[in-house]
């Protein structure tokens, strides 16, 4: 192996990894230990070059805007108290269908359980003849907990939905970070990107991308937030922006900044800034000059939260989407 001196700057942890025989353990440890490792780096050489961020999505050609639902607009039918009210997947997608929607999205908490590919390859297969795509999945996760079984065991319940969205066709799985507890908020980041980076890692290899949403905990501020995605060295991981989930002084603004490391949108009805009291009616047509001066491609979500009830309401909203996400 080469020495130090004799390695391109900015590379020493690709040739590390590279001249060693490395095990899962020995790349958790090291990428456990790289961040505080190149801060320290660059304390003792202020004339070092920074730790390569991953860059924001690069696509070619027009924006284009394929629209769908998350199943998470109809939680309440899901598992209703009545069951006569209650809806299956099935009945989802073909809702999703009628409305004229490229895609559906299928959030994880609503399959039943024992859940098995027999079941998930039904879902596929009733959603192709129904001319509709599984745009993705979404799980509820939390990366903020101390090393040991609980966290062992979200880290695995993520690689087991990426396992299932490679069944069900799923390009893309919405993933959150955590909340930052009585930890500092560096040592909450820390956490969640070594397990988004373990998490992406396999996923890559699955080709299913992972996209973090900007939900509340250690990713309430776009800083917060661009760090941990930045951060994170995949191809396969960027932002799942929720339109409705930056409770900030300027939401549009922090959203723009966010767009261009999008993988997935999914658009709330409604805005609240900080200190309101109550939220405004999202602007789309404003949400559309955001996506387009990113250049943002790919699929644009509603995700119905408001209390009026979705069978009315997500109609029109979805109308409302249609036109004002015409490219």
């Amino acid at each position: 192996m080469a020495p130090f001196s004799a390695l391109p700057k900015g590379r020493w942890g690709v040739y590390i990894l590279a001249g060693m025989k490395t095990t899962a353990s020995t790349r958790r440890d090291f990428l456990r230990n790289a961040l505080p490792a190149g801060l320290a780096l660059a304390a003792l050489d202020p004339a070092a070059p920074p730790l390569r961020a991953v860059e924001p999505l690069q696509r070619k050609g027009a924006p284009r805007w394929p629209l769908s639902l998350a199943a998470y607009s109809f939680r309440e039918f899901f598992k209703p108290k009545d069951p006569a009210r209650r809806i299956t997947m099935f009945d989802f997608i073909d809702f999703c269908a009628d409305q004229g929607l490229a895609g559906t999205e299928l959030t994880s908490y609503y399959f039943p359980e024992p859940l098995d590919d027999a079941y998930l390859r039904q879902v596929k297969r009733h959603a192709f003849l129904r001319g509709v795509a599984v745009s993705g999945t979404a799980v509820g996760n939390n990366f903020t907990l101390p090393q040991g079984e609980k966290r062992d065991q979200q880290i695995a319940q993520l690689k087991q939905w990426v396992d299932r969205a490679v069944t069900l066709g799923a390009p893309h799985i919405r993933v959150f970070a955590g909340s930052q507890g009585n930890l500092t908020l560096a040592e909450a980041k820390k956490l969640a990107i070594e397990a988004l980076q373990e998490s992406a890692d396999y996923a890559g290899t699955k080709g299913v991308f992972l996209g973090l949403e900007n939900h509340h905990g250690i990713v309430t501020e776009a800083n917060d937030l661009l760090d941990i995605v930045r951060s994170v060295q995949s191809p396969w991981f960027g932002i799942n922006l929720d339109t409705g989930n930056f409770f900030t002084d300027d939401p549009y603004g922090d959203l723009a900044r966010c767009a261009p490391y999008a993988v997935n949108v999914q658009v709330k009805v409604d805005v609240r800034r900080r200190g309101a009291k109550q939220s405004e009616p999202v602007d789309l047509t404003r949400l559309a000059t955001i996506l387009r001066e990113a250049n943002y491609q790919g699929y644009v979500a509603l995700e119905y939260e408001a209390p009026q009830d979705p069978w009315q309401a997500v109609p029109v909203w979805l109308k409302k989407m249609k036109a004002a996400f015409a490219v």
